[in-house]
């Protein structure tokens, strides 16, 4: 293995993420891919293959050329052809979406269990990685069933979010509770319910973190926020007291026609977390709900459109209702609400 030795620190988070969340059994074939940063939580997860009797090819993405990668390396994508299940834990650089959403249709076509770690840290497998996901499972299971039945969604905080939505009964709404199918990849640390929502107006305050490499630039955002205007599910205006953050975030959003559109509503169903950390992978999993403008993962919500870019952005202590129910409250769900103790 090319990531060195496993921190016994991480042990615990890799160990529920290989055997619970991804089920591996002895002898299947993992193709587990890393970037040098990631080494320590790569390390980890390879010990705990190991432990779990699997067959492990691992890569390391700076063994393929300089980053940032724009396409994925065609070992890496030959491996995953005759794989059981693949892991990519890496920290994202600015232009390599197309390399991971080429890794992702190669999981997708063949069905394969999949873990998608772009962001994770030491930090994160001690914490998010640690969770009971059966605990997770269970409440993404009644939040899914209760929002396919829902008409309104609404979510406001003291920052100054205000958003309504509302759904398109024929697109789908997405479990990614950490317990790992071949249906649905994730991410880890897991804890998410989504659907691409039919329309979304109001404005949403981006206080926490933004996705893809704006988090690695920008780091926590609850300094300087990041205002969004949103009206028929397209974002018509940002504002922020960092110009390079809003033109850039602008731009971003304008890279092709669906850029703008909002192709993600979530809500974040990862109970064992207790704060948020600064970083998107984990962050997005804390209770409450955020957006995403670009691509809808159409294979999963089956919306009927595409877009090159996707870029979630996050806010903080929600109040959350569905219909005329308020089920999160600051931040906190009220399980009972949703018939849980």
């Amino acid at each position: 293995m090319p990531f060195g030795s496993a921190p016994a620190e991480l042990m615990p988070g890799a160990k529920n993420a290989v055997e619970t969340c991804l089920a591996v059994r002895p002898g299947e074939k993992v193709t587990l891919i890393a970037d040098a940063i990631s080494k320590p939580v790569a390390a980890s997860l390879a010990e705990a293959l190991h432990n779990r009797h699997a067959c492990a090819e691992a890569f390391l993405l700076e063994d393929f050329g300089p980053r940032p990668i724009r396409e994925a390396p065609a070992e890496v994508l030959e491996a995953l052809e005759t794989a059981d299940v693949g892991i990519l834990c890496m920290t994202p650089q600015p232009g390599e979406l197309g390399a991971r959403m080429a890794i992702v249709q190669v999981v997708e076509r063949r069905q394969i269990r999949y873990a998608h770690m772009v962001g994770v840290t030491p930090e994160i497998m001690q914490q998010g990685m640690r969770a009971d996901y059966l605990k997770v499972d269970e409440l993404s299971d009644k939040l899914r069933e209760r929002m396919l039945r829902a008409e309104t969604l609404t979510v406001k905080t003291e920052a100054g979010t205000h958003i309504a939505a509302h759904f398109d009964r024929g697109l789908d709404w997405v479990k990614t509770s950490g317990l790992i199918s071949p249906r649905y990849w994730s991410n880890l640390p897991a804890g998410e319910v989504f659907t691409t929502p039919a329309t979304v107006d109001g404005t949403f305050v981006c206080d926490a973190t933004a996705g893809d490499h704006f988090n690695g630039k920008y780091g926590d955002l609850q300094g300087t926020p990041l205002v969004l205007t949103i009206e028929g599910a397209r974002l018509v205006k940002a504002e922020c007291a960092r110009k390079d953050l809003q033109q850039e975030f602008w731009e971003y959003c304008h890279t092709d026609e669906n850029s703008d559109r909002v192709g993600e509503l979530a809500f974040g169903t990862n109970l064992g977390l207790s704060r948020m950390i600064g970083v998107l992978l984990q962050d997005e999993k804390f209770p409450g709900v955020h957006l995403a403008f670009g691509d809808p993962y159409g294979s999963q919500t089956h919306a009927n459109w595409k877009s090159k870019t996707h870029v979630d952005v996050l806010t903080r202590n929600c109040d959350v209702w569905i219909d005329d129910d308020q089920v999160i409250s600051k931040g906190r769900y009220r399980m009972d609400h949703l018939g849980l103790s």
